[in-house]
């Protein structure tokens, strides 16, 4: 029994009992001054469809808001800092709670940045600044779809990062769902398969396909070529991720506990039902880059030309080298690749893999992006950052490293009421967002929650195209290097164009060209093995 049929069994009885007494003892009824007021608030609470935290724990879910409402003189003491004890992440998630909320989302006093700490990054503006669009409908978008593509997709420049239902609960895909649906943004299903609330919001979707091919798996865990054509032709399903790794785990397969793992959840991913389920580390489709790349093909094939992809987090760069002698060699390419960061989040991954394994994003996607422009493959494939993009400066930084757009998966999960409760693997997530507790999960109001997730992703959009604005930029693609600047210590300050140089277009192609740093790269490659 959850705490709000707790509430209502104790004010039952509470009532009960004064009621009884009061046939010997009059008086009592004066009790009715303390507790009716606290039952009516509990029942306001219970029936109330703006706070998870107080519909699933009436009365006393409000003192998290008295705290809240007194912040940051309390609330900072109870928040995870950065490395050096500022409150980062409570600035972070103000910032993405009054977005999504549509409030004012403006700090008073000047910042609250240590704007002379080494790390700290500033975007540079001009004497010249631009008029922002003030539409939705003038916003940017990007185009998916190299040149095999029948069916690229024009896709918003930020869009919901994988997720899987199983580790979220229904309303929280749901809310996610009809919130991209209502921005007119994308909506990645995670690893765990399409289920009916990916398909009942009408969001445009990413089907992620991971080591465990969840929906589109044979009995031994290996891909069915049938049921994958049966979801990727679906009119719902926009584009096809393949998730070789995430940066929270990488090299580790996705976990989800027995607790959460229900006959709805096993259907859906064609495994047992009451079983904890862990992900392969790796695929068993194909065993080398070449292989790789025709099985993107195979993909493209069967769901009638729809944009392919590959999620990962870089790890040993000479595999990534591989895969791009590979796409020459087989003239085979993805449409995009999702490049995840160290830092990615998840709900569930050993301390060890999230802390210390994975190469961070910025310089995975400089990497990424600097050895497709090696390879002469960048015009081909689009390139999508993922892992704690929550800002517009995130953006702004993303793109002007060489990402074309980016994907969120914290901040949408804020959006829809996370707190960072820290339950994500317990099945007992407070706000009814990753749990399968129907009594906790009842909590989360998806017609509240979805207009949510527009709004942060409206308001995230807006203030990356006023950043791009005020640096005197047209569009998002003049974004470059040399817009970002860094401090490198207490009296050395570098632009990115500085810290990572430009790549020459092609130089990986013609042996006298090759950097000094990717020289060795080339005595280790493996495609025809």
């Amino acid at each position: 029994m959850k705490v709000r049929e707790k509430f209502i069994l104790i004010a039952l009885i509470s009532i009960g009992i004064i009621l009884a007494i009061s046939f010997v003892w009059l008086p009592i009824l004066w009790l009715f001054i303390i507790v009716g007021p606290l039952v009516l608030m509990g029942l306001f609470d219970i029936v109330q469809k703006k706070h998870t935290i107080r519909r699933n724990y009436p009365v006393i879910g409000r003192f998290r808001y008295v705290l809240e409402s007194i912040r940051p003189e309390i609330m900072q003491y109870f928040v995870e800092t950065d490395t050096e004890g500022r409150p980062l992440n409570r600035i972070l998630r103000s910032l993405i709670y009054r977005r999504a909320k549509g409030a004012n989302d403006t700090e008073p006093f000047g910042t609250q940045m240590d704007l002379y700490r080494p790390g700290y990054e500033w975007m540079e503006h001009s004497m010249y600044a631009k008029n922002n669009p003030k539409d939705i409908g003038e916003f940017p978008r990007i185009n998916i779809g190299g040149k095999d593509c029948k069916q690229p997709y024009s896709s918003s420049l930020l869009n919901i990062s994988a997720m899987s239902f199983g580790s979220l609960s229904k309303n929280a895909v749901l809310a996610m769902n009809k919130g991209a649906k209502m921005g007119n943004f994308a909506h990645n299903t995670g690893e765990g398969g399409i289920s009916d609330y990916h398909l009942e919001g009408g969001g445009d979707l990413i089907w992620q396909i991971g080591t465990g091919y969840f929906g589109c798996r044979n009995d031994d865990g290996t891909f069915n070529e049938n049921t994958f054509k049966q979801n990727a032709l679906r009119p719902s399903v926009k584009m096809i991720e393949i998730k070789l790794s995430q940066g929270a785990k990488p090299g580790h397969g996705g976990i989800l506990p027995a607790v959460k793992n229900t006959e709805e959840i096993a259907k859906i991913r064609h495994i047992r039902p009451g079983v904890a389920v862990h992900s392969p580390p790796s695929h068993s489709a194909f065993a080398n880059p070449i292989q790789f790349m025709h099985f993107i093909k195979k993909l493209r094939d069967l769901s009638d030309g729809k944009p392919i992809g590959f999620k990962l987090c870089i790890g040993r760069k000479q595999e990534f080298m591989d895969f791009c002698e590979a796409m020459i060699h087989t003239g085979i390419t993805p449409d995009f690749i999702t490049v995840d960061g160290g830092e990615g989040g998840t709900g569930a991954a050993p301390v060890e893999f999230s802390n210390t394994m994975g190469m961070p994003s910025r310089e995975g996607l400089v990497f990424v992006h600097d050895t497709l422009v090696g390879f002469g493959l960048r015009k081909e494939i689009k390139v999508i950052i993922a892992g704690k993009i929550i800002s517009g400066f995130h953006m702004a930084r993303a793109i002007a490293l060489g990402a074309d757009g980016c994907n969120s998966a914290r901040a949408m999960m804020l959006a829809v009421g996370c707190i960072q409760a820290l339950q994500c693997n317990t099945n007992s997530c407070p706000v009814g967002v990753a749990t399968q507790n129907k009594s906790l999960m009842k909590g989360l109001v998806i017609s509240d929650k979805a207009p949510r997730v527009k709004n942060y992703h409206e308001a995230t959009i807006k203030s990356f195209l006023e950043l791009v604005a005020a640096a005197g930029l047209n569009t998002p693609t003049e974004l470059g290097r040399e817009h970002i600047s860094k401090r490198v210590g207490m009296y050395n300050v570098k632009t990115y164009d500085e810290i990572y140089p430009y790549m020459t277009e092609g130089c990986l192609l013609q042996a006298s060209n090759i950097p000094e740093n990717y020289q060795r790269y080339f005595k280790l490659t493996r495609i025809m093995s």
